[in-house]
């Protein structure tokens, strides 16, 4: 039966996700199946935002559909028929899961204990702890992003009524966390909450114990709504600008029913502004004041009033070429301005800055490992692609390393900096001109204000690099002034600081190609020393287990000595991010089955691979069927310690490799993180132009693990 746990809150608008994505990604960290069970949706017409923004961040098999219990309609008509039919699709998701996380009612109707009381019954009758989650708000202030915190006395009052309507339906009360809480006063609540839990008896005269309390401090973009959020309440259309802008937060509102110089001395940045249609001028105006750079980064126009733009202000727009995104609506002013105050901000999927930050504020602010094991949940010894990821990103934030990105003109790079920042996987250092990525960076709504931003045209350090590499390059002719242009190109800046020690290490390869990335590394960074050759691996996450597999991006047909380089890095790389190495030197042939130039290369490679690193366990020449799988190897190889649990596996030539990482990642479902580039002195990794974020974040965090070895090694 699979653990599991419901959370609910005590009344609306409490930001109950964000505590429902925190608690998800702590147990994805420690067991393979995490799934999620909706009890009560809206709706059956409309999805449920909440629930698919879940579905995409869980590993179980679950439709959206057999992830929903009931709707409030069903509840209605019959709560007791509406609990049975909870229960009986509940059981069918837990089927499938070593945990679920189950989401209660969001208080669509006025919030009341009644409501909370129906929460507690579905709990009590699924056997599931309650988490509950109290609004740290009391109320909502007369400007976007403003309101009127709770004090720890209040919140001990609600604490003591929502506890005593859990124990009355027999809900077991496993933690209460206060989502939205006074950041001056975070000890102070916890310290309330817990005394009020302590006191309360429970129906059978008992009291609470072990129950864990934590704060989340208010944090103004996961409640701030955003432009898409506003287009949506005023039943708007994008007239022009850039869609992927939308998901920007809207923290303020500014009403332009005055002339453009009183309009222009109150904007704020992250404000939507109302224009009314006819005002063209202002419209006109507003653009031009938001890409001079001069004044603040509005987050949207919206245009109000069933006037058409004449055609000549529409010429003139297009000449402009703005991004910034202009909402059309025939609302007037007054219904324009309530609706958008009305707006509320959800997270949803698509939202990543309320993502990590979210994230981010849960790690932060509870403690996962008591959670977790107060769930009773131990750490697997299988590992999803989703756990192996999550492991990547704790060892990175263990020991920071400042990794520097060579592509700020990249939004990507952009959005996955954004994303290592919020979380503390890394520091970087992004290369650009500052106005110009701060300034996109702030058109996406991301926050990257902790990163150190630095023009490869910095003089100073133009100097500095220059003199270095005309120095490292002297025996091929190489002067001062030829070194002064060479290092202004992205690549070679970044692989300069890297090797004067100003960054750990450098990730790119979005926007370039493999050569145009790792050709600085060969020329200044160099190989390890007894290393020929700088080779490549990709960690395979297959569906319970890490595998490597090398070299299958950069040597096309290694040698004997080579490939008994790749080997011995492959182990080295494996080791580094805590996979036991079991090297399978691959071939077409098991053993001494087979002869030929191509076997006998692999058969001279594992002699060396032997001969150099005798504390090895490696097998070779051997197929990939009785490297990986034990039936086939208790024929074939019945006393090998390697074959049929082979971790490592090192194919022949970078055709068989890089074939072989490409089928297994489309047929078996795998997630190929890589290529990782090894043999170098110091960690340099390519990106492949098709990176998604999720894959430079990844990359960015294996980056920083090797110069955490390195560093290691070096101490």
């Amino acid at each position: 039966m699979a653990q599991s746990i419901y959370i609910t809150s005590a009344e609306g608008l409490s930001g109950k996700s964000t505590i429902v994505l925190g608690v998800i990604d702590a147990l994805t960290r420690v067991t393979p199946r995490v799934g999620v069970f909706r009890a009560i949706a809206r709706s059956t017409a409309e999805r449920d935002y909440v629930l698919e923004m879940l579905l995409d961040h869980i590993d179980v098999d679950l439709d959206y559909e057999e992830c929903v219990g009931v709707t409030y309609d069903d509840v209605r008509r019959d709560q007791d028929a509406a609990l049975s039919t909870i229960v009986e699709r509940y059981k069918a998701v837990e089927a499938k899961c070593d945990a679920v996380v189950i989401v209660g009612s969001d208080f669509t109707d006025v919030g009341s204990m009644t409501e909370l009381g129906y929460n507690a019954r579905i709990a009590a009758n699924l056997g599931a702890p309650v988490l509950l989650v109290l609004n740290g708000r009391a109320s909502e202030g007369d400007r976007l992003g403003v309101s009127i915190p709770r004090t720890p006395h209040e919140l001990g009052q609600l604490t003591a009524q929502a506890v005593t309507e859990l124990q009355h339906h027999r809900a077991e009360l496993f933690a209460v966390i206060t989502n939205r809480a006074d950041p001056v006063t975070l000890s102070e609540i916890n310290a309330e909450i817990a005394r009020t839990v302590a006191d309360v008896p429970a129906v059978d005269g008992t009291r609470e114990s072990a129950v864990g309390v934590w704060s989340i401090p208010e944090d103004i973009y996961l409640v701030a709504p955003a432009v898409r959020d506003v287009m949506l309440s005023l039943g708007g259309t994008l007239l022009r600008g850039d869609e992927a802008l939308l998901t920007r937060e809207v923290v303020d509102v500014v009403v332009a029913g005055m002339s453009l110089n009183n309009v222009l001395a109150r904007l704020e940045e992250g404000a939507i502004v109302i224009v009314p249609a006819d005002r063209t001028e202002v419209l006109l105006g507003l653009l031009l004041a938001n890409s001079s750079g001069t004044f603040p980064s509005i987050s949207g126009i919206i245009l109000n009033g069933p006037f058409p733009l004449p055609g000549a202000v529409q010429k003139l727009m297009a000449g402009l070429d703005s991004s910034l995104p202009i909402v059309q609506t025939d609302l007037d002013t007054f219904d324009t301005a309530v609706r958008v105050m009305g707006t509320r901000g959800r997270l949803a999927a698509g939202s990543q800055r309320r993502y990590d930050t979210a994230l981010a504020l849960f790690e932060q602010n509870v403690d996962t490992e008591e959670l977790t094991t107060a769930l009773g949940l131990a750490h697997s010894s299988a590992v999803t692609p989703l756990m192996f990821e999550y492991q990547l990103l704790e060892r990175a934030r263990t020991g920071r390393k400042r990794i520097v990105l060579p592509e700020g003109s990249d939004d990507r790079v952009l959005r996955a900096a954004a994303t290592v920042l919020a979380r503390g996987i890394a520091d970087l250092t992004i290369l650009g001109e500052e106005a110009d990525v701060r300034g996109r960076a702030v058109e996406l709504g991301l926050d990257i204000s902790a990163a150190h931003v630095l023009s490869p045209f910095d003089p100073a350090t133009v100097d500095r690099f220059a003199k270095e590499y005309a120095l490292l390059r002297a025996h091929k002719g190489v002067t001062y002034e030829k070194a002064a242009d060479t290092v202004t190109d992205v690549s070679y800046f970044g692989t300069m600081m890297v090797h004067l020690g100003l960054a750990d290490g450098m990730v790119s390869g979005a926007a370039h190609t493999t050569a145009h990335t790792i050709r600085p590394a060969f020329e200044i960074i160099k190989t390890k020393p007894g290393v020929s050759v700088v080779s490549s691996v990709f960690l395979m996450a297959l569906a319970d287990r890490v595998l490597v597999y090398g070299d299958c991006a950069v040597v096309p047909d290694p040698s004997a000595e080579q490939l008994a380089d790749i080997a011995v890095s492959s182990a080295a790389t494996a080791a580094q991010f805590g996979i036991d190495p079991r090297v399978a030197m691959l071939s077409y042939s098991t053993g001494e089955s087979g002869s030929g130039e191509d076997v006998d290369k692999v058969r001279a490679a594992t002699a060396l691979v032997r001969e150099r690193a005798p504390e090895l366990l490696v097998e070779g020449p051997i197929q990939y069927d009785a490297a990986a799988d034990a039936a086939v190897a208790k024929a074939k190889m019945p006393d090998s310690a390697v074959a049929g649990r082979a971790t490592v596996f090192v194919f022949p030539d970078l055709n068989t490799g890089n074939n072989t990482y490409k089928a297994v990642q489309r047929s078996a479902g795998a997630v190929a993180m890589g290529p990782v580039l090894q043999g170098l002195n110091k960690p340099i990794n390519d990106l492949s132009r098709g990176a998604l974020v999720e894959d430079i974040v990844n990359t960015i965090a294996i980056t920083a693990i090797q110069a955490q070895a390195e560093g290691a090694a070096s101490a």
